[in-house]
């Protein structure tokens, strides 16, 4: 906790996880944090070897921050704190949610057994981001790489996304309403959707007895 405890800190780690990042990305993803408190964040997170700056060669020439070997080792974690967040009876389902966030909610969510006997690639489009999906032996893998021949291209908004997910917004009427595009096969992308049960909320805390 000494090491990525302090506000902010895990989120970092949550916004590198599925790559490097520039501190404006990181200030996208996390618009509520200040830049200076941002900034201190990644200096404790450096010095404690968990993210490291490095330069992209030219002709980008820019600064990039990135988990290290051992930061990434907090991936499971932070999935498994955003599993048992999702299980709150105060969760706000109507929050914002970011890009990274949504990809590592589906992470979180996902059910081996909804895709027993489901085997496809995917190439997911979020905004101006893309993902490759890889869905086989009740796995899923989610990165930044090139998809190529994918089985099923979904293309839609984070909120949108959101909508499938979290409030059971169908597929065929999101797909009529414009606000998903599918190219390939649709059965494998409809499919793909509802890997992400929702899990039972935690019971509310019992009112004590009165007198």
């Amino acid at each position: 906790m000494d090491l990525v405890g302090e506000r902010w800190g895990l989120l970092v780690v949550r916004e590198l996880l599925l790559g490097p990042k520039r501190f404006t990305d990181l200030r996208a993803g996390l618009p509520n944090a200040s830049p200076n408190v941002l900034s201190e964040r990644l200096r404790e997170l450096e010095r404690g070897a968990i993210v490291r700056r490095r330069k992209l060669p030219p002709p980008a020439g820019s600064s990039v921050y990135e988990l290290t070997d051992w930061g990434r080792e907090l991936g499971p974690i932070v999935l498994a704190l955003g599993g048992w967040a999702v299980r709150s009876p105060s969760f706000p389902e109507d929050a914002p949610v970011g890009v990274d966030s949504a990809i590592l909610g589906m992470t979180s969510l996902f059910d081996p057994d909804a895709a027993e006997g489901f085997d496809a690639t995917l190439e997911l489009g979020l905004d101006d981001d893309r993902f490759r999906v890889r869905v086989a032996d009740g796995k899923i893998e989610i990165d930044r790489e090139p998809v190529e021949d994918p089985d099923a291209v979904i293309e839609t908004t984070v909120e949108t996304l959101h909508e499938v997910i979290w409030q059971r917004l169908e597929v065929a009427k999101a797909v009529r309403d414009g606000e998903i595009r599918i190219e390939g096969d649709r059965r494998a992308a409809s499919r793909f959707v509802g890997l992400f049960p929702l899990p039972e909320q935690a019971a509310p805390p019992a009112l004590a007895p009165s007198g």
